[in-house]
């Protein structure tokens, strides 16, 4: 059995999880999909997210503790099990919270490169986190990110992460939620439980990607944004099931079967078409095949 600790799972790249991702979205490891198994305990939440293809099977085993960050301990911990899909042996353990972070990035990163307009240059990023880090890492892979926006309720992390990207030559700084008036593209990366900014100052170009939330009562966008934008998820099912941005827009009165136009499959299977004439939201809530997916394709890296 390999242990595949955070370091080795970041050195897969942002390319190589894209790859892994695009083929996993068109193939049959992406339905049939058991649902999130989410586990209420004392101190928060432990979060099960089990799948299986031809070669592999895997279970990635999360735990969430709100109160963790006072403690000087990360919100999100967890680890990845990999097993031989024939005999069920336990092929690799990996770092769970590096794997989220590159498979998250990297399905938005798909999602944008298919959604965006090849020039967009101006990203605004609410949040400062990991995913926050992890998502303008990985758009820079799609798109020529020269701006960058930070906004977060925490001014130094903020700072720290501006002046991060604005060493390696990009034009990075800390604003505030009006930026994304001036956007190409916004991503929100936080845990908030109410719409961070206000949709009807976002330009019609830009492409909004929300992937803080899973849970259905919470948001990160507002219901205005559901109605105006073309909204595409991973799959229905699990967006009906957990996206509160969506759910919440639907209790609001948006018309259900207006408030998806299309899932991940559709968009790069080039069977959605992508208005030009409004925003755009990718809206994410995470599934186990994209975990299984990079898992597997950092394993086998590893294992070269």
């Amino acid at each position: 059995m390999r242990v595949i600790d955070a370091e080795a799972v970041a050195a897969l790249g942002w390319a190589a999880a894209i790859d892994a991702i695009r083929a996993a979205a068109v193939s049959d490891s992406a339905t049939g999909v058991p649902p999130r198994t989410v586990v209420d305990v004392r101190a928060g939440q432990l979060l099960l997210m089990p799948a299986s293809v031809d070669r592999y099977a895997g279970v990635k085993v999360v735990s969430i503790a709100p109160d963790n960050p006072v403690r000087g301990l990360p919100r999100v911990q967890g680890a990845y099990l990999l097993f031989d899909a024939t005999t069920l042996q336990v092929a690799a353990v990996l770092d769970g919270v590096a794997l989220t972070t590159l498979r998250t990035a990297a399905v938005s990163a798909l999602a944008v490169d298919r959604l965006a307009r090849p020039e967009e240059a101006r990203l605004v990023v609410f949040g400062c986190g990991p995913q926050a880090r992890g998502h303008i890492e990985a758009l820079s892979q799609v798109r020529p990110i020269r701006q960058v926006t930070i906004v977060s309720r925490s001014d130094s992390p903020a700072e720290a992460l501006a002046r991060h990207y604005a060493a390696d030559g990009v034009r990075a700084s800390v604003g505030r939620p009006e930026a994304v008036a001036e956007a190409d593209i916004v991503v929100c990366a936080t845990t908030a439980r109410t719409p961070v900014f206000d949709s009807t100052t976002l330009p019609a170009h830009a492409v909004v990607v929300a992937i803080g939330s899973h849970e259905p009562d919470a948001r990160e966008v507002d219901s205005a944004l559901i109605e105006r934008a073309t909204v595409v998820v991973e799959s229905r099912a699990a967006a009906l099931r957990e996206a509160g941005d969506i759910l919440l827009a639907i209790a609001d009165g948006v018309p259900s079967e207006q408030a998806i136009d299309g899932d991940l499959a559709e968009l790069v299977g080039g069977d959605l078409t992508v208005r030009a004439d409004r925003p755009r939201l990718w809206k994410s809530v995470g599934e186990a095949w994209e975990d299984l997916a990079v898992a597997a394709a950092v394993y086998e890296s590893a294992s070269r």
